[in-house]
């Protein structure tokens, strides 16, 4: 799966892939296939600690994170993030969303939705079903984030070193550290969909779907 990634990824606008992990198995699978692998400590808890820890070895002014376990990241999808972050100059992170369209989906804790201002940067994340529609009015428009981010290197190594917030620990969601504290976090409708493999059955969804893709 991370050969796969990484060579989605690569077909991105960007300088350079590298993976960051801290377990030298990943490691040298990456360069048993000609990636590029930086070792990191063993000790961070998020992913956006150990890419602050990467990005102290990289020469780049931004840096766009995507998960190992994204198989169907399209290379466009990591272009539009880092699209969103130089659209917004005062943004310091830029994502990606999409249309919501079931009302499964918009109930569903597992998808994280964003709400969004008129110019698309992120007012909050949620598990929740946000946002809510008082008295039977009309549904407005309500968006699943995809999280990839692209951040500018100052914001990240920032962001890292601050302590979690209450309402990131109470939503599970990291990102909401960022809007406590008061960075930009600048949005970008996408028409590309992704699934992050979490479980077996994640994994067959993944399987069944780029089958189809290639009849």
């Amino acid at each position: 799966m991370i050969e796969h990634v990484y060579r989605r990824a690569s077909l991105a606008r960007a300088s350079a892939v590298i993976v960051a992990t801290d377990d030298e198995r990943v490691r040298d699978v990456v360069e048993g296939f000609g990636g590029k692998a930086l070792m990191t400590s063993e000790r961070h808890v998020t992913g956006t600690d150990r890419l602050a820890e990467a990005i102290r070895f990289l020469d780049a002014d931004i840096v766009v994170n995507v998960q190992a376990d994204e198989p169907l990241i399209e290379p466009a999808m990591i272009d539009e993030a880092a699209a969103a972050l130089v659209s917004a100059p005062d943004a310091s992170i830029g994502t990606l969303r999409k249309a919501i369209g079931s009302e499964s989906e918009l109930a569903s804790p597992h998808i994280v939705k964003v709400v969004i201002d008129l110019t698309g940067r992120a007012l909050y994340f949620s598990r929740a079903a946000v946002p809510f529609v008082r008295d039977g009015g009309r549904q407005g428009p309500a968006w699943r984030h995809i999280g990839v981010y692209a951040y500018k290197r100052e914001a990240l190594l920032r962001l890292a070193a601050l302590p979690p917030t209450p309402l990131e620990q109470s939503e599970s969601l990291e990102q909401l550290r960022a809007l406590e504290h008061g960075f930009v976090i600048q949005t970008a409708e996408t028409s590309h969909d992704t699934i992050g493999v979490d479980t077996p059955d994640d994994l067959e969804r993944v399987r069944q779907r780029m089958k189809n893709a290639s009849h």
